[in-house]
């Protein structure tokens, strides 16, 4: 199988350096000083046991430049991929599987969802409807990355805890597809799991990037300070029962108790979220796919979510001040 990675940060860079020392053929897509180190060094991986793999890949900055391939990762932030949305699709041919690794609710969550949501477009996180005009929902592959990972330096990723992976078709059925990527990534190392509740699991997930992320960003506080500090592991409590609200009024039964979503979040301990490593690096947030779209789908089911209104307010002045 012929793979390319586009993003080599902390998740797609874990992803490729796995996947290559599988045997598999791995290009990747970045830029910048991660781009140059990657040309120069390759990718160092330290495995949460300090064993540092190394793989030397094919890098570009140039999507026309590495032709085309069977499966197609896009390890990028949410907010980063419909300015190459165009560039993603010449990497592929009519049978290539698209992976998009994001947190939070995905652009395409209502792509193939039963009525009366189908192909409801999410201002949010394609306003324009570049995504969902672009990328065809037929090629999709969600994944839901549980690992934690840090890129420490350009080329050098920290792998910090986790093997997990979910994937799922849209239609939620078990196809050969999803099934021969799934053997890749056991292949490389992860536990991955097919889905047949794709967008419940989703909502599992995302909770937790709702609930930890900007209060993390806000306040410089790793996961295991929010969870044993009362007020704030109060607020992410608050934040979880708005979301659930949602999902419950979006027809999604989401099977995981508040407390044992706040205490697997406490086990990561000194964790520092996605979203607290993008302040200190200066770098945009992702904003809209953490937090403003549980504000966007409360209003589409009408569910007041106030304090989740609130924490993007907040946010979304943080992110300003970053740019």
């Amino acid at each position: 199988m012929k793979i390319c990675v586009v993003g080599a940060g902390a998740i797609g860079g874990m992803l490729a350096v796995r996947l290559i020392n599988a045997g598999y053929e791995v290009s990747v897509i970045a830029r910048g000083a991660n781009l140059t180190a990657i040309q120069s060094n390759g990718i160092q991986l330290v495995e949460t046991d300090g064993q540092t793999n190394h793989a030397n890949v094919t890098a570009s900055a140039d999507f026309t430049a590495l032709g085309t391939f069977d499966l197609v990762i896009v390890a990028l932030k949410a907010h980063q991929i419909s300015a190459v949305a165009a560039d993603l699709m010449d990497l592929c041919r009519p049978d290539t599987a698209i992976v998009p690794t994001q947190n939070g609710i995905g652009w395409w969550y209502f792509q193939k969802h039963d009525p009366p949501y189908t192909d409801h477009q999410l201002k949010s996180l394609d306003p324009a409807g570049t995504l969902a005009a672009t990328i065809p929902a037929d090629q999709l592959i969600p994944c839901i990355a549980y690992p934690a990972a840090i890129k420490s330096d350009p080329g050098i990723i920290a792998h910090i805890e986790g093997d997990r992976l979910g994937i799922g078709e849209l239609d939620n059925t078990t196809t050969e597809r999803v099934q021969s990527i799934a053997d890749t990534f056991t292949a490389a190392g992860f536990k991955p799991r097919i889905l047949t509740d794709l967008r419940a699991q989703v909502w599992v997930k995302a909770l937790g990037n709702l609930a930890f992320n900007p209060i993390s960003a806000l306040t410089g506080t790793t996961l295991g300070e929010i969870c044993h500090q009362p007020q704030t592991r109060a607020l992410a409590a608050q934040l979880m029962v708005e979301a659930l609200a949602v999902a419950e009024a979006l027809g999604q039964n989401i099977r995981i108790s508040i407390d044992k979503r706040i205490e697997g979040a406490a086990a990561v301990s000194d964790h520092k979220t996605s979203m607290l490593q993008d302040v200190e690096a200066g770098q945009p947030l992702e904003v809209e796919a953490l937090v403003g779209v549980f504000v966007e789908l409360g209003e589409l089911v009408n569910i007041p979510t106030p304090t989740i209104s609130t924490i993007y307010d907040l946010v979304t002045l943080l992110n300003h001040r970053l740019a």
